[in-house]
């Protein structure tokens, strides 16, 4: 069994009553964040030390028994002895440290070992020395057995500092965190709370720097969150209020639409799926930095849809073909049904075609109903789009790694 060692007992700094592992990053305190980090290296029991069981640690011992772990808080290094045996792991996170988890998970995953860092680099940064040559770098994995030697130590000893010094002299393998890692700003020691502020916006762009930004929206969506997002995170707006908002910019949409401001409308529904985008960067971001499933993805695809049919309702509510007489009304559905199922398919077929995020790309498609439907004679808009976009699967279905592919003679049936 794996057991994590986390620590509420220092100030930060210049701010006595403040504790450094209450100091919000993204609108959670790095306790939480460390949490996270302990439940995803397999860590099944909880144990903090802190002066006091408070709000904020009764708070996070419902997430952690949430995950599955047992929570404890001790008072004293004494106290840890009974919670770890001799055969278990024990991961220790230091105070304030704030580390991305795949570098952590990386790094610490494999067995014993401690951190460093050169002591010339780790001092400056308020890491502790082990020796001459080395700091530690604010994390170890080790055997649950040097728990023990604990006991011979005077009870006022800081647990992580004689735990660091313990493993020093049981020769536990020492690993140097990569100097990239200080670089970048993916393994450091938040200290006070000016510190964390200036953490947060490198925070946020580290957790969506692997996000898919390939149109134009989704462009858009990202320089949000990574200009706003710390402030928003900070505040304490979570991603579902964002995602509340874009349903309400949506609502506003179709319901210009059905007073017959199509083109705002359109362009309110492009609008209200940018900030749905925005909500679920936010909750990348979270669901990322904490290690915790959200479980959005089944409304996300149903939110999708409902947009698409917003669109296909402003499209059929926009056409002049109900007013030729003897057209059936049900003709206005069928081109912007088309349109849209259309996109939906050479998503589907061909996902990795630069193009193609072009055309899912809902902010660029409602940009461009929009702006056909105030300034362009809007049937032949969508009907253009709807032969032109046959055309394109025609050629996809032409090439090798086109749609037809899969059938025998590049797409021509044997």
């Amino acid at each position: 069994m794996r057991v994590a060692l986390l620590s509420l007992m220092d100030a930060a700094q210049g701010e006595p009553q403040g504790l450094r592992g209450l100091l919000p990053i993204g609108g959670r305190s790095i306790l939480r964040h460390q949490l996270g980090l302990a439940m995803a290296l397999g860590c099944s029991r909880i144990v903090v030390l802190a002066e006091t069981l408070t709000n904020d640690l009764v708070t996070l011992q419902h997430t952690a028994e949430a995950g599955g772990a047992r929570f404890h808080v001790i008072a004293s290094a004494r106290a840890l002895a009974p919670l770890v045996a001799a055969e278990d792991e024990l991961l220790v996170l230091g105070e304030g440290l704030l580390a991305m988890p795949e570098d952590a998970l990386r790094l610490l995953g494999d067995g014993p070992v401690v951190l460093t860092l050169p002591v010339e680099t780790g001092l400056p940064l308020g890491f502790e020395r082990i020796d001459i040559n080395n700091a530690g770098a604010g994390a170890m994995l080790l055997p649950g057995k040097l728990i023990a030697a604990l006991g011979d130590l005077p009870g006022d000893w800081n647990p992580g500092s004689a735990l660091l010094r313990i493993a020093s002299q049981a020769r536990i393998v020492q690993r140097e965190l990569p100097a990239l890692l200080l670089d970048q700003g993916r393994w450091r020691l938040i200290r006070d709370e000016a510190e964390a502020h200036r953490a947060e916006p490198g925070w946020v762009r580290l957790h969506t720097a692997s996000a898919q930004v390939r149109s134009p929206g989704l462009w858009l969506a990202a320089g949000i969150v990574r200009t706003l997002g710390p402030a928003l995170l900070h505040a304490g707006t979570r991603p579902y209020v964002i995602a509340l908002g874009a349903v309400i910019t949506a609502l506003l949409g179709i319901g210009a639409g059905w007073f017959g401001w199509c083109g705002p409308g359109f362009a309110m529904l492009a609008l209200g799926w940018l900030v749905h985008q925005v909500a679920g960067l936010l909750a990348r971001v979270e669901r990322d930095s904490l290690i915790s499933s959200t479980g959005v993805a089944p409304l996300d695809r149903l939110a999708d849809w409902i947009l698409d049919g917003m669109f296909i309702a402003l499209c059929a509510w926009r056409t002049e073909i109900p007013a030729i007489a003897g057209v059936p009304w049900g003709i206005a559905w069928f081109p912007p049904v088309v349109l849209l199922l259309l996109v939906r398919l050479l998503t589907r077929l061909q996902p990795d075609e630069a193009w193609v995020w072009w055309l899912n790309d809902r902010f660029v498609l409602g940009s461009v109903l929009a702006f056909s439907s105030i300034l362009l004679p809007f049937d032949f808009v969508l009907r253009v789009l709807i032969v032109t976009l046959l055309f394109a699967g025609l050629i996809l279905a032409g090439r090798g790694d086109g749609p037809g592919s899969a059938l025998p003679g590049g797409g021509r049936p044997a």
